[in-house]
């Protein structure tokens, strides 16, 4: 797979016939919803017939409201797919999600479907509480361990995800003896289990996001750690990179001493944000897919640039109400730049949040320089 940058003056046709590919086929694959409009500065993905050189695992997290078409064409590419999620709650009962179908279409596509436990609580936002009520109160354990075997068996999963965020930092060694016996209850009977935690840079990394996440625990009781590596920009951030390459490798530098990297899936963002100018303090950006991000930037005729530290692609733009924007996003060079820090640090592979949003430019650059391993 090639990626070819735009410049003035250039078109689909001549892109395409430079290249030996068609319009049809360059349309189809980089989403273009006019292809007769171009940014100078976009990305676009050519087919150029070579073959990964590796293989990896690749997991992706997705919402029950994913349409039956992007599953389908996106499950190929998985070796787990997590659906998002089922909710424990304080007492350890668990609130499951309309995940058969999903379930059903992972097997059909040789894809482990995990099931995704997280501390949602009835507000909608992670619960310390739940997650604290959980680590201390051995029959809500019992009672969640119960059911957690449960849920894996009448609806067929291979294994568990624990998604157990802003955990309260005296909570960390109870975290951990919690991972432990989940661990041994998933193993006795057959399971994988996965994690997902923050990315920090060091174990002295403070705060409800960082400190009950104790990367050496995780890599010993997990048979899989998906380390988010994103949302530095993020909702009510100032405009800036989701998945900063830079920082992304500062945390591997980390994790890296503190578990197995064959253990380590890296989380990838599949999404950006179109922040409004100037940006003020508590002001929410919208999230846009990456597809959507391009074809606004054709549409306002602005200049695709490349941050080569983050390496991530941004524009500005003015709306017609005169407000200026920044739209930060995932391109075929922010995918391939991440990509290379699975082959520098020797992770076992990638995990995708989420694959509701289709990016096919993304997912034909991950084919191209791997091949995605099946377990199932």
């Amino acid at each position: 797979m090639r990626i070819y940058i735009v410049r003035r003056g250039d078109s689909l046709y001549s892109i395409a016939k430079s290249s030996g590919s068609t319009m049809q086929e360059l349309s189809r694959l980089n989403q273009l919803a006019d292809p007769s409009r171009l940014s100078v500065g976009q990305a676009i993905v050519i087919p150029d017939g070579g073959s990964p050189d590796g293989s990896i695992e690749i997991n992706g997290y997705a919402y029950p409201n994913i349409g039956a078409q992007t599953l389908g064409e996106v499950l190929p590419q998985l070796t787990y797919l997590c659906p998002f999620s089922w909710h424990i709650d304080a007492l350890g009962g668990i609130t499951p999600t309309a995940d058969e179908p999903m379930i059903r279409a992972a097997w059909e596509n040789n894809c482990a479907p995990l099931l995704t436990l997280t501390n949602i609580g009835v507000n909608g936002g992670f619960s310390g509480d739940v997650a604290h009520s959980i680590f201390t109160n051995m029959t809500a354990q019992d009672t969640l361990m119960q059911n957690m075997l449960a849920a894996l068996r009448s609806r067929g999963y291979y294994g568990v995800n624990l998604n157990i965020e802003y955990v309260q930092p005296y909570d960390r060694e109870g975290y951990n003896a919690f991972l432990e016996r989940v661990s041994e209850e998933l193993h006795a009977n057959g399971y994988m289990l996965s994690s997902a935690i923050a990315p920090k840079v060091s174990d002295e990394q403070y705060g409800v996001l960082y400190t009950a996440h104790d990367y050496e625990a995780h890599g010993k009781y997990c048979d899989r750690v998906v380390i988010m590596t994103y949302e530095w920009g993020y909702t009510y951030s100032s405009p800036r990179a989701v998945s900063p390459v830079n920082e992304m490798r500062g945390v591997m530098d980390y994790a890296v001493t503190k578990m197995p990297p064959s253990k380590i899936l890296l989380g990838f963002s599949n999404y950006g944000y179109n922040w409004s100018l100037p940006w003020r303090q508590g002001q929410p950006a919208q999230v846009i897919s990456n597809a959507a991000a391009v074809d606004l930037a054709a549409s306002v005729f602005a200049q695709i640039k490349f941050d080569e530290t983050a390496k991530a692609p941004y524009f500005n733009y003015t709306d017609p109400s005169g407000v200026q924007h920044e739209v930060w996003f995932e391109d075929a060079r922010s995918v391939a730049a991440r990509l290379s820090l699975v082959g520098e640090y020797g992770l076992a592979g990638i995990s995708i949040w989420t694959i509701n949003m289709k990016n096919r430019a993304g997912f034909a650059v991950i084919e191209s320089t791997f091949e995605t391993e099946k377990i199932v």
